[in-house]
């Protein structure tokens, strides 16, 4: 500066000095700043996608919500209707059925999560589904897995859980969503993560028929399932 200001004061020409070096922290700092938002954006990003990919879709493409009514039925024709309640020995509790008819929807259910402030529901999360309807039986319409049946040897779905309270007294009123395939169904999957120290047998909830009906249980081939909303 000295050469190009010859007749510049001494001080002004340091001040023109630190000015300069300023603007170059200043110049740095605002570049790294940059750099720390164009990350954070980039795994929100991420995480953001995480999320959509993890989400459980309704026959509509909708995210499917919590403490909203839904229809359960086959995604493939032919396959039966919807999910109700009927009695197998003519006393309560009510078990999980399979309406034999495709055009009926069945009952409308909801589904709750551990954590009441989660609005959506994502796949393999606990959860307890539950009948938005009324029966003669003064019990819950929630689903429970059943024991062992000493006639069938199945595990049947069963009305009567109580919900929410995650831990060894609920480990059989839990179930999970999971994702069939590469299409659009989705299986009912009984194996909770709510007792750490309890030993789950875990499996697909499929349909069995009989003398007419058809029950829900564990099995080896689960039921190919999409959600309409009410």
């Amino acid at each position: 500066m000295s050469a190009a200001f010859p007749n510049f004061p001494i001080t002004c020409q340091r001040y023109y000095l630190n000015l300069q070096s300023n603007m170059k922290i200043s110049n740095l700092i605002a570049g790294l700043l940059c750099l720390f938002l164009s990350f954070s954006c980039l795994a929100s990003n991420r995480l953001t996608q995480t999320v959509t990919n993890t989400t459980v879709l309704d026959i509509d493409g909708h995210e499917l919500q919590a403490d909203t009514n839904y229809y359960i039925h086959p995604t493939t024709s032919g396959n039966g209707g919807g999910l109700a309640l009927a009695s197998r020995d003519r006393t309560c509790p009510f078990y999980v059925m399979q309406e034999n008819l495709e055009p009926s929807n069945g009952l409308p259910l909801r589904f709750l999560t551990m954590e009441n402030k989660q609005q959506f529901i994502s796949l393999s999360t606990d959860l307890n589904i539950v009948f938005y309807a009324a029966t003669i039986c003064v019990q819950s319409t929630a689903w429970r897995l059943g024991g062992i049946d000493e006639v069938t040897g199945r595990r049947y779905v069963m009305s009567g859980a109580v919900t929410g309270h995650p831990g060894i007294d609920t480990v059989r009123n839990w179930f999970k969503l999971e994702k069939y395939g590469g299409g659009n169904g989705y299986m009912i999957v009984f194996c909770p993560n709510v007792c750490s120290f309890c030993k789950v047998v875990c499996g697909n909830v499929g349909v069995f028929s009989e003398n007419g009906k058809r029950w829900l249980a564990l099995s080896d081939q689960p039921l190919i399932v999409g959600f309409k909303k009410t």
